[in-house]
């Protein structure tokens, strides 16, 4: 390659690289497949690379010209080592799918479609674009919201059919990566779609139940606080359940990530709390292999369900729930010693007991606190250390369990 000279207008401007399958903008800008359709579908870029003009239309049009150039070049270029650019399979057309899902009306043929459209989708992000505005989204859905667990319990056909399809449904409308619109219509006015999902996670396989959370996490970044605040108690239940089982890393941060976007509304923490999140939260804490990040994640809900007296009241009744909070301060980032720090706060403003000050000392929260005040750990960090151990000076102060280089550090 170092010895040809390739000229400039067979190269992506995006990869420079040689292209493969040559598609024209509405710009005028032509660029590889592979590359424009990562920088707007998986990008969710709006703008031309080259020009930075906003695309109205983001069909992409073959650029068979320029092709068929690239083709006879790379052929006369072969004894150097240059492979023939094989021509690329056209997208699928609108109609295609149109027929397809017309034509999926028995169980057999709708089985046939799923693995039809799992094929169409993986081929490239213009077949996905096409299969969204040709109701594949809904037809998809429907195997979700269709879902009847009164028949399952009656027949092992069904329910094997059914489960399968909804595992396929659910794969595929989550490797769509949907746009803002279709995930607002999923969502609805009334949150049906939701509660389908909920009862999928209920009875569902361990591949629908991660699909049906990524899928909830996706529709939750776009939700407006109205919906947030609507989801119901069993829905907590399950995402509960799904933490605990640990069906998969993927799984497990996307419960996260859901939890961390809900848990600050209306009367979710609440919601959270009853379905026992704290517990298994703290277990997982206690899991010496979790990353930084899921660390975080774990302190970030946590602190929002110490929000609530029932989220305080599961902590405290945890046998190490105090003890690994005040042993992630310092270790793991500047953002969960601020998430930690902040839910001894909550602690020591409304559940002050006797008991649980002298637990506090005795566990060691007392002098961690005071070990923040003399690091540099973050003045948000600080400020919030300094008002747990003001609350409660005349307890503490003068406490034998923290250590002498760390009394002085106590605040006035």
């Amino acid at each position: 390659m170092d010895e040809i000279d390739v000229p400039p207008f067979f190269i992506c401007p995006i990869s420079l690289e040689i292209m493969k399958d040559p598609v024209t903008l509405s710009t005028g800008i032509t660029y590889d497949r592979e590359s424009i359709e990562k920088w707007l579908f998986s990008g969710k870029n709006t703008t031309c690379p080259v020009t930075k003009q906003v695309i109205a239309d983001c069909e992409l049009t073959p650029n068979h010209t320029l092709r068929r150039l690239l083709q006879s070049w790379c052929m006369l270029n072969a004894s150097h080592g240059i492979e023939r650019i094989p021509t690329p399979k056209p997208p699928i057309s609108k109609a295609q799918i149109v027929k397809l899902l017309i034509d999926a009306k028995s169980p057999q043929q709708q089985i046939k479609c799923l693995d039809t459209l799992k094929s169409i989708a993986a081929e490239n992000a213009t077949n996905k674009r096409c299969m969204e505005s040709s109701g594949a989204v809904e037809f998809l859905a429907s195997f979700v919201r269709n879902y009847n667990p009164t028949a399952a319990e009656e027949s092992l056909d069904y329910e094997f059919d059914s489960i399968r399809m909804i595992d396929e449904a659910l794969s595929i409308l989550y490797s769509l990566q949907l746009s803002e619109a279709s995930l607002k219509n999923l969502m609805g006015k009334n949150g049906d779609f939701i509660l389908s999902l909920t009862g999928v996670m209920q009875r569902g396989s361990y591949e629908s139940r991660a699909y049906a959370v990524l899928l909830l996490k996706s529709m939750a970044e776009i939700a407006d606080p109205m919906q947030l605040i609507n989801f119901r108690p069993q829905l907590f239940i399950e995402l509960v359940q799904v933490l605990h089982d640990q069906i998969s890393k993927q799984a497990s941060k996307a419960t996260l990530q859901l939890l961390v976007s809900i848990c600050p509304w209306g009367r979710n923490k609440i919601k959270a709390a009853e379905a026992g999140v704290v517990p298994v939260l703290i277990d997982l804490l206690l899991d010496s292999s979790s990353e930084r990040r899921a660390c975080e994640m774990i302190l970030t809900v946590l602190d929002a369900v110490c929000g609530c007296a029932e989220g305080r009241s599961e902590l405290l009744k945890h046998g190490a729930g105090l003890s690994i909070v005040s042993k992630k301060i310092l270790r793991v980032s500047q953002v969960a010693s601020e998430r930690a720090v902040r839910i001894l706060l909550s602690i020591a403003k409304f559940c002050a007991t006797s008991k649980v000050l002298q637990e506090m000392q005795q566990l060691g929260v007392v002098a961690k606190l005071c070990l923040v005040l003399q690091l540099d750990c973050g003045s948000k960090t600080k400020e919030k250390a300094r008002e747990v151990l003001k609350l409660h000076a005349r307890v503490w102060k003068n406490s034998p369990c923290i250590p002498t280089n760390l009394v002085s550090s106590y605040p006035a």
